[in-house]
């Protein structure tokens, strides 16, 4: 059983670009990805504790987002970066959110996969970058990174599988894969994750 679907479409070749031209403003909105990402898996648990058999493994995704930005934060620390001020607004994030279903169970399988491929074209770029940094350091970094946000990719779809039916979970994750593919592609290119 697949626990995930690739990306609908690749990242635009332009993006490398972007985040290579100024890094120090990628790990800013990295640090804040990586701390979103730990807020949403907390969040489930706050908005769904009834839902037993996800909340251990909700808690283990939203603790390891937070070390990955303990680890961003001290890349950051070493080259003078500070956090950014206010966190910018999230236009894909933003996008995606406003495709949701209104029910109560609707959405919740909805926060479910929208968790999916966000961690999936998160695990996407992260190799990209992986395979473009010159520092080796940073690249090895990056390529523990991808392989995580790969997993949690997988572990957001099988929450998915413990509630719903296989055949409507991936029904729905097969229309947000060309929804988020759309959406990727249309939201202006910068220095950041999304």
């Amino acid at each position: 059983m697949k626990l995930n679907l690739d990306i609908g479409v690749p990242s635009p070749p332009g993006w490398i670009d972007e985040v290579l031209n100024d890094f120090g403003a990628f790990l800013q909105d990295h640090a804040d990805c990586e701390r979103k990402a730990s807020a949403t898996a907390m969040s489930l648990v706050a908005k769904y504790p009834n839902r037993l058999e996800i909340i251990p493994e909700l808690i283990e995704t939203a603790v390891e987002e937070l070390d990955h930005f303990q680890q961003v934060y001290k890349i950051m620390q070493s080259r003078g970066i500070q956090l950014a001020h206010s966190i910018h607004e999230d236009l894909y994030i933003k996008a995606l959110m406003k495709a949701q279903h209104d029910g109560l169970e609707e959405r919740f399988l909805d926060r479910l996969l929208i968790a999916s491929v966000v961690e999936t074209r998160g695990a996407e770029r992260f190799k990209i970058v992986a395979d473009h940094m010159k520092d080796e350091e940073l690249s090895k970094f990056y390529k523990m990174l991808w392989v995580s946000e790969a997993k949690h990719g997988h572990i957001y779809v099988k929450m998915a599988l413990h509630y719903f039916p296989e055949e409507k979970v991936y029904k729905r994750l097969n229309w947000w894969v060309e929804k988020e593919a759309s959406i990727i592609s249309e939201i202006p290119l910068r220095a950041a994750l999304h």
